[in-house]
């Protein structure tokens, strides 16, 4: 259900209410929504999901990602929930590729080798390519 990306990060499509129970008992202690309520008939909203990791003692955060891309904001926000987690962190959107980017973003911004970033993103199953121009800009800072 959940696909590991780094050590301590999981990221996944959309998840459920029931998921939040099965994160919870893998020792998730965070979720983080990049996903914008509304974007699709039938989804559970973020306060739902919200509800649903407080009543199983899980942290969450909403850090939105539209189809209008990612800003400096996102990623700050992204790099500050990822530093200030105590555990296991779940990412999730509508099919785990934002919140894979938006961490790929982080991850080159703190330094890390595009190389890296790819090869650890396609071990979960996710394509960075076409984020490459971006997280080779972050890189080079």
């Amino acid at each position: 259900m959940f696909r590991t990306l780094d050590d301590g990060l999981l990221v996944a499509p959309q998840i459920s209410l029931d998921a939040v129970a099965v994160a919870a008992a893998e020792g998730v202690t965070l979720i983080i929504n990049n996903r914008p309520d509304g974007e699709e008939a039938g989804q559970p909203s973020g306060d739902a999901i919200r509800a649903a990791a407080e009543a199983a003692g899980i942290g969450y955060v909403a850090i939105p990602v539209s189809h209008a891309g990612f800003s400096h904001p996102q990623i700050a926000a992204m790099q500050a929930a990822l530093a200030g987690a105590d555990g296991p962190v779940l990412a999730y959107c509508r099919s785990g590729t934002r919140s894979t980017f938006l961490w790929a973003l982080t991850r080159a911004q703190a330094g890390d080798p595009v190389e890296t970033i790819a090869g650890k993103a396609a071990g979960a199953g996710y394509d960075v390519a076409p984020i490459a121009p971006m997280l080779q800009a972050l890189a080079a800072r």
